[in-house]
Formats: structure tokens, C-alpha cells, sequence
């Protein structure tokens, strides 16, 4: 019988390869060699774009878990996107960290531009936890386990 092993990573499609990289590393994760710029049979049947052609960066929490696939497309164009989509729309809206130290995270990163859609909650003395709006709309969840 086929199984699911473990959750290995969350892919997500940007323009600009380089900013994006530098938000995520910006919020702590490591990358996990080079850029990888790939094209052919594979990833024509794997995303079944005949003729595409991406650059990838993988990213990881420091010590390994999941990870986060960035791309860029140089074939075909990329698609125009939702990047000011609140999180009550369609598809997948953020992606979430457990974090330690969030007031000083969140104070680091609207230094450094990005801004929150909201603000810090907290529920029921357990979790706080906000939404930081990354380049091209990317939301990330931070949350600290209180406690």
C-alpha cells in the first residue's frame, strides 16, 4: 500500500528570485546549495509546461524539516498572480513558522520594510502569532508557543 512519507516541501512561484531568497533567509531559514536553473523532459512532465525553464533556490528550517522551493520561470512568462490577496481568498495563503522571540522578529523585519497585514494576536495564552506580508505578496505566519 503507497503512503505518504513526511511533508518535504511547499513550492512557490516568484518573479524576483533574489528578493525572495533574501526574505526568507531575512526570517532565519538556510539555503541549501545554489540555484538550480533546470529545464527539459523532467520538468516538462513533472509541471507539464512543454518547454519551461525555471531556477530554483531551496531553502530549510536550520536543522532540516520541511523546506521551501522558490522558483522563477524564464519560460513561459510568469502568470499575473494575486499578490494583495487577503487571507479569505481561494488557494494557500501563508505558509507558518514556529519561532522564538517574535516582538524582536517582527520588530527586525518592519525595519528592514515588510510590514504586518494585521497585527500580533494572541489565543488563549497559548499561541501569539501575526502575519508578515513578504515581497510579491507572500504571507508568512509567525507564531510563538507561550507558556
Amino acid at each position: 500500500m503507497s503512503a505518504i512519507k513526511r511533508f518535504d516541501h511547499v513550492g512557490i512561484t516568484v518573479s524576483d528570485l533574489e528578493e525572495v531568497t533574501r526574505f526568507f533567509l531575512d526570517l532565519g531559514l538556510e539555503r541549501l546549495g545554489d540555484p538550480t536553473p533546470m529545464e527539459g523532459e523532467f520538468l516538462d512532465a513533472v509541471c507539464g509546461i512543454p518547454g519551461a525553464k525555471t531556477t530554483i533556490v531551496m531553502l530549510q528550517v536550520p536543522g532540516g524539516g520541511t523546506g521551501v522551493e522558490l522558483s522563477t520561470f524564464h519560460r513561459p512568462a510568469l502568470g499575473q498572480g494575486q499578490p494583495e490577496a487577503m487571507a479569505n481568498e481561494l488557494g494557500i495563503r501563508s505558509i507558518a513558522f514556529e519561532v522564538a522571540g517574535l516582538e524582536e522578529m517582527v520588530a527586525r523585519l518592519t525595519a528592514e520594510g515588510y510590514r504586518l497585514d494585521g497585527s500580533v494576536g494572541e489565543f488563549e495564552d497559548q499561541w501569539r502569532m501575526t502575519y508578515v506580508r513578504g515581497p510579491e505578496g507572500i504571507i508568512v505566519a509567525l507564531a510563538e508557543r507561550l507558556g
